[in-house]
């Protein structure tokens, strides 16, 4: 989790131009996870306090809180303190409510949402596939071909999907975790020594890093439904003007042909 939730944290700050590198350090002060709540939800918090006094980072986390909180998020158990005292466990469970909220929540398929809206969508896309069975966000990852079974889905020139085998789990996962870092700018969030060593890998690391694939590429799917309709729209309008000057050309054969009749 550790390293998954380090890598989805940076790949939104980033756009702010700066990052974490302890999950647990670097959030102590509040003043990173103020920013982080505030690139990923697109509003603005209250004012951080800028002092360096353990109450001032009490403070900023409290905001933070409070803020995640509003979105109707229940903070079970997770308090300002273990934070600012740099609580593992207590860090990681406030960034997979984060993760829960913002990435997934939101996620709907077939009225399904979240964690079962993600899965189904998963199933769906990977249905044609051989050797791809999802059932769950831990054993059916483990060999890397639902991953690369998702790329090609949706963009079948970055994976020959026909040449990889079963047999070769690690060169599987690399492969899907280097085509998404590099084609679809999705930072490399796991492991793949970790998923081929551990008997059951961490299922919400595998969450949060599926979800970055799903916004991925229904981001792409809705930018290009955008522009069919856009298409749609200007042929639609081309389509009227040429009857419009084809009126006025038949308008003005009619008068000119009026004109010439009336006499005779």
């Amino acid at each position: 989790q550790v390293r998954t939730f380090t890598a989805w944290c940076n790949s939104h700050l980033r756009k702010a131009g700066t990052g974490i590198e302890n999950i647990d350090d670097d959030f102590r002060n509040g003043l990173k996870l103020m920013l982080l709540l505030e690139v990923i939800s697109g509003e603005t918090l209250p004012k951080p306090d800028r002092g360096k006094m353990r109450f001032h980072k009490i403070a900023n986390v409290n905001k933070a809180l409070d803020f995640i909180a509003s979105k109707g998020v229940k903070l079970v158990s997770i308090g300002a303190e273990e934070i600012v005292d740099g609580n593992l466990k207590m860090t990681l469970g406030m960034i997979w409510t984060i993760i829960l909220r913002f990435a997934i929540q939101d996620i709907s398929v077939e009225e399904m949402t979240a964690k079962e809206g993600l899965l189904l969508w998963c199933q769906r896309k990977t249905a044609p596939y051989k050797n791809v069975n999802v059932q769950n966000f831990h054993l059916s990852f483990k060999d890397g071909l639902a991953f690369c079974a998702l790329i090609h889905r949706h963009r079948p020139d970055l994976i020959d999907y026909n040449k990889l085998s079963k047999d070769n789990p690690l060169e599987n996962l690399n492969t899907a975790f280097d085509v998404a870092e590099k084609y679809l700018d999705i930072p490399r969030m796991l492991d793949p020594d970790d998923l081929i060593n551990t008997p059951k890998p961490d299922e919400r690391a595998i969450m949060t890093y599926v979800s970055c694939y799903y916004h991925a590429f229904q981001g792409a799917q809705q930018a290009e439904t955008a522009a069919n309709r856009i298409c749609k729209v200007l042929k639609v309008n081309q389509e009227n003007e040429r009857l419009m000057e084809e009126y006025e050309r038949l308008a003005s054969d009619l008068l000119e042909w009026i004109r010439r009749t009336m006499p005779w």
